[in-house]
């Protein structure tokens, strides 16, 4: 399969009416029956809080249909803008520190790990639990209809902001998006992050799972595949820790057996925009991954390869995550669950 050519029906938007007007006349409506009841409706209406409006589409905004986000995991800054302008639920991948020192006003954090196990090797892992899965999600305002977009740290961050979309993906929802080059990317379009508007809880969403496994792939399949050679597998971690290295919790060391080592950065420019189409496609052949094969990406804990695995599926490669990755692989019986080091293995395609 040839990956999907780019989009090319996105519109520029350089008007529109800002969203929240019926709130604000609402507020306008309450205030002046208020201040007319005791005489003083000026005074009252200038005591209304007003929501904070939302970004106001210019050039730099560009349209996105919900039919293109069925297809399309990945969106410009200015697509963000469109959505977000639209009423898009805006969720902040970055690690905390980052958030509380470059707040986004009206995003709602979301940690990965609340979605996974805490028990050790499956930490990486979806929880199991649908219904759990669906609380969580809604607690932090997830709709259905609603398209979500995800804000990340792609410089500083470990790929949070893709493992998100691959997880919200994977369990139904078909319009969770991830920002090209994260909240500094949104930044640089000149539209404020503050224009969000300010928001101190979710409203609870209405999304309800239905799981889908067309881009994961188990610990049991993924060894079955071994002997079947059917997949191409993919290390999206550091070089040394696919030469052995074990810094994050590993049980062993080494790397499945014929995966071709792929950093996941290597994808992105030093500002953590990816890399164009081109760019991307010579990289993966230099590597010796074919256009049409099935990819399989896995790192420490599913996070790296489910970044990796949401820009793969937006390009138009079949691809999947192996969220248990190395914490769950080596934790198994070294004679069903093997690992490599290059010294014993083939070739990994990589110069």
């Amino acid at each position: 399969m040839t990956p999907n050519q780019p989009q090319t029906r996105y519109q520029s938007r350089k008007s529109r009416a800002q969203p929240g007007s019926r709130h604000r006349v609402v507020g306008l409506g309450l205030a002046v029956l208020l201040g007319a009841c005791q005489g003083n409706p000026a005074r009252l209406l200038a005591q209304v809080p007003q929501p904070a409006p939302r970004p106001v589409p210019s050039e730099t905004t560009e349209a996105v249909t919900p039919a293109q986000l069925t297809t399309q995991w990945v969106v410009s800054p200015a697509q963000a803008w469109y959505l977000i302008e639209q009423g898009a639920l805006v969720l902040d991948g970055r690690d905390r520190p980052l958030r509380q020192r470059e707040p986004i006003p009206g995003a709602i954090a979301i940690r990965w790990q609340d979605f996974s196990p805490s028990t050790d090797p499956h930490q990486g892992q979806l929880l199991a639990d649908d219904s759990a899965l669906t609380q969580r999600l809604q607690a932090i305002g997830v709709s259905g209809s609603q398209p979500v977009v995800v804000v990340g740290d792609p410089v500083n961050g470990w790929g949070q902001d893709g493992r998100v979309v691959w997880m919200l993906r994977s369990l139904g929802h078909r319009q969770t998006v991830l920002v090209d080059g994260g909240a500094a990317a949104l930044r640089q379009t000149g539209l404020s992050l503050a224009s969000i508007g300010p928001r101190t809880a979710p409203l609870p969403g209405d999304f309800v799972v239905h799981r889908t496994h067309q881009w994961e792939i188990s610990q049991a399949e993924l060894r079955r595949a071994l002997d079947t050679h059917t997949l191409v597998i993919v290390d999206a971690r550091e070089r040394r820790e696919f030469e052995g290295a074990v810094p994050y919790g590993e049980r062993r060391g080494g790397h499945i057996p014929g995966a071709i080592q792929l950093y996941y950065r290597e994808l992105m420019d030093a500002e953590g925009r990816l890399l164009p189409r081109p760019a991307i496609a010579a990289l993966l052949q230099s590597r010796g991954i074919a256009t049409d094969a099935v990819i399989v990406s896995y790192c420490t804990g599913g996070v790296r390869s489910g970044w990796l695995t949401t820009v793969l599926v937006d390009l138009g490669f079949e691809a999947k995550n192996y969220a248990g990755s190395m914490w769950e692989w080596s934790a198994g019986d070294p004679e069903d669950y093997p690992l490599a080091l290059p010294a014993k293995d083939e070739p990994t395609g990589r110069p």
